[in-house]
């Protein structure tokens, strides 16, 4: 039988100015540890610190435009268009144009805090 997942949790992001993550699967609302799913809503000038994830993340934009940095460059990610980051490689997120960015992030496995491996 299909199972209802019947609200997200609020879970706590990094970065400055704070955005909302609702987390709909992964460890905090389902206890899923294989994947997660997310909704982020960052504000205008948001940006979190770099990491080496453990994870791939999948990112889909759906409104605005998420700065994605990497080692060699960045990306402007935006509505309508996705990025993939892989495990082990240095990235760091932002949203610097005024209107902020709201996508959906999926991780493999699961975003946990001691996956994500932040600077500072």
């Amino acid at each position: 039988m299909p199972e209802l997942i019947e609200k997200p949790s609020r879970v706590t992001a990094a970065g400055e100015p704070p955005k909302l993550i609702d987390e709909y699967v992964g460890r905090v609302n389902s206890e899923e540890s294989r994947l997660s799913v997310a909704h982020m809503r960052s504000p205008g000038g948001w940006a979190e610190p770099g990491q080496r994830p453990e994870f791939d993340e999948y990112t889909v934009v759906l409104n605005g435009m998420l700065l994605v940095e990497y080692e060699s460059g960045s990306l402007n990610v935006t509505a309508g268009q996705a990025v993939h980051t892989k495990p082990g490689e240095w990235v760091r997120y932002s949203s610097p144009g005024a209107e902020g960015a709201e996508y959906i992030a999926v991780c493999l496995p699961a975003f946990a805090p001691d996956l994500v491996h932040r600077e500072g």
